[in-house]
């Protein structure tokens, strides 16, 4: 299994364009030991090998530029395309507008649970628009009420095993307030069944509690969640007041009795530790910062646009 990484900041990337914070302005003026970031998404293949398919995960607002820059989802010389199916683990906006740049697709798979399927058509109607276009497949995943994970097969994928869970998260701006939120955000679970490779994948989480916990605990490369260093780092950055949980983030550092993601990167036991999805006022943006050097201690790493994890 492969996977290309890429898309490795939250929304807007980094540098954010209109954005004035320290990290922003050092990078601008080169004084910053930091790679320039487009918004959050992932590329999982087989084996990576030509003529091979891609699944997509989430669909990045820089889409065309991340397929610009990634030879392995350009054309072939029979004008094949290498993107097979999109899988979104959320609707929110900077993991679904890049659908809109699927548009010449002659049709399209895209996996999503319901209550996603039911933003993308009603709320933010991305789904009518696509179908001026191009024939839309939804492909199900059925994680809703009650039911908070699932298994199945992918065509085209005939090595991977595929389950998604729900996971906490906050529902986006964009969506109408609901009771129920299961099939809100979710987690992919890959398996190779040649390998044995297990990946856990979860680009946004709220929280880690004892279900998450145990996916990650069977997993052998966790790629999850980087958005915030504290609680309170968009304050202390001086660009939001809100809150990493009120963001529907589960900052590095833990808050008061509330372990905090590298606690439970450190608890998963897994052999490659990799945040992702990392908001543009994190200072583990700086590689030559304390913050990176902490991560680089624990065997935990910071994800890049275009790193590439084999497993």
């Amino acid at each position: 299994m492969k996977l290309l990484v890429l898309g490795s900041g939250a929304g807007g990337g980094f540098p954010l364009w209109n954005c004035h914070c320290r990290l922003c302005s050092a990078w601008r003026r080169g004084e910053l030991d930091a790679s320039a970031r487009t918004q959050s998404s992932i590329a999982i293949s087989q084996d990576g090998l030509p003529g091979e398919g891609w699944l997509l995960i989430n669909a990045s607002p820089d889409l065309p530029q991340q397929i610009r820059d990634t030879r392995e989802l350009q054309p072939g010389h029979a004008g094949d395309v290498p993107i097979r199916a999109v899988m979104l683990l959320d609707s929110r906006l900077h993991h679904v507008a890049g659908l809109l740049s699927l548009r010449e697709s002659r049709e399209l798979e895209v996996y999503a649970t319901p209550l996603v399927f039911e933003d993308l058509t009603a709320d933010l109607p991305l789904l009518h628009v696509l179908e001026s276009y191009c024939r839309v497949r939804w492909r199900m995943l059925p994680i809703a009420g009650d039911r908070r994970s699932a298994a199945f097969e992918i065509p085209g994928f005939p090595a991977l095993r595929f389950a998604v869970v729900a996971v906490p998260a906050r529902t986006p701006r964009h969506a109408r307030p609901r009771s129920e939120a299961a099939g809100e955000c979710i987690a992919l679970q890959v398996q190779d069944v040649r390998t044995g490779g297990r990946l856990f994948l979860s680009p946004a989480m709220a929280g880690v509690g004892e279900a998450e916990l145990a996916c990650m605990r069977e997993a052998d490369c966790v790629v999850v969640d980087g958005s915030f260093w504290t609680e309170h780092g968009l304050q202390e950055a001086g660009v939001g007041n809100l809150s990493a949980s009120e963001k529907g983030h589960l900052p590095q550092r833990s808050h008061g009795e509330r372990p905090g993601m590298i606690d439970a990167l450190r608890a998963s036991g897994a052999a490659r530790k990799v945040l992702t999805h990392i908001h543009h006022s994190n200072p583990i943006l700086d590689r030559g910062g304390a913050q990176h050097r902490e991560l680089a201690e624990q065997g935990i790493e910071v994800a890049h646009d275009g790193m590439v994890i084999e497993l």
